[in-house]
């Protein structure tokens, strides 16, 4: 009952310390989203934007020194390798938790280029925080239902137009392009609507990894594959303030993309999209295998 009471306060002041740190550091944000739009010229614009970017680092950084001093975490991170903060990165991963960025960040944070996720465009509205993203050039996302497509034919492709425009931008500077290939996070009940062939995952889109290839593709060495596993279940947001995050195991692999994926059209060759799709999952098909086998390593005997 102590630890109970105990863990739930600390959450309480870890929410006040993050929502402290982010208006401190929101501050200097909206001063450089207006010194930047005011130099709109390319040489202004070079000048501001890394400013912008060292503010989100500076925010991830304080984030990520509380996590590693407050957390009781045990870490298992393998095949980082040799990893170039001027590089340019296409990253992707499971996603099962709001945890899963904190824990990205954890293994990457300042070694490659900031992460760039692919964001649901509702969470703009999110105060400080999607003005940062926004401003970061996240790429945001709107996702439509089957039946709104079919009354809105013309709302259809807008999310890899949006992908597009955004992966034209990363070409301007070393940049670490994030993308959740399963779209949403897992839960069982996503995961038996989908029926999806895989134990632990959700079915992977590869629409958006194939538009980023097509823009990047030859500013890309590999495409870096993450696996997270939770041994001791998945933590929500919550649990992370809390410091009930015990365990974290990820894997990191490079896979080789094939070269001629930069020179496709996903969108009107059926062939080729049907090639990207039965690389994608094939890629999946191997990072259910490696969550299984990591669960089976931490099981007790």
């Amino acid at each position: 009952m102590v630890h109970a009471i105990a863990s739930h306060l600390m959450g309480v002041v870890a929410a006040l310390a993050l929502l402290v740190h982010t208006m401190f550091l929101g501050v200097f944000l909206y001063f450089f989203i207006v010194l930047r739009s005011v130099l709109r010229f390319p040489a202004g614009q070079r000048w501001v934007n890394p400013c912008i970017t060292e503010i989100a680092e500076l925010w991830m950084g304080g984030i990520l020194w509380w996590l590693q001093r407050m957390q009781t975490t045990r870490w298992d991170i393998q095949g980082l390798g040799q990893l170039n903060p001027r590089g340019w990165y296409l990253v992707t991963a499971n996603h099962q938790s709001w945890a899963d960025i904190f824990v990205l960040f954890q293994a990457f944070h300042r070694k490659i280029p900031l992460l760039k996720f692919f964001i649901k465009k509702q969470m703009a509205r999110i105060p400080v925080v999607g003005q940062a993203w926004w401003a970061l050039d996240f790429p945001f996302m709107e996702r439509h239902s089957r039946a709104y497509l079919k009354k809105h034919p013309e709302k259809a492709g807008q999310d890899l137009l949006a992908t597009q425009r955004a992966c034209e931008k990363f070409s301007a500077m070393p940049t670490s392009v994030m993308n959740f290939l399963e779209g949403t996070r897992f839960s069982a009940l996503k995961h038996r609507e989908q029926g999806s062939p895989f134990w632990y995952l959700l079915k992977p889109k590869a629409g958006g990894i194939a538009f980023t290839i097509k823009v990047l593709g030859s500013k890309f060495s590999a495409l870096t594959n993450v696996t997270i596993v939770y041994p001791q279940g998945v933590p929500t947001f919550w649990d992370l303030l809390c410091g009930r995050m015990k365990q974290v195991t990820m894997r990191v692999e490079e896979l080789p993309i094939p070269e001629h994926f930069s020179q496709g059209d996903y969108q009107n060759d059926e062939a080729f999209r049907q090639e990207v799709q039965d690389w994608v999952q094939g890629i999946w098909a191997r990072k259910d295998q490696l969550i299984d086998d990591c669960l089976a390593e931490h099981k007790p005997h």
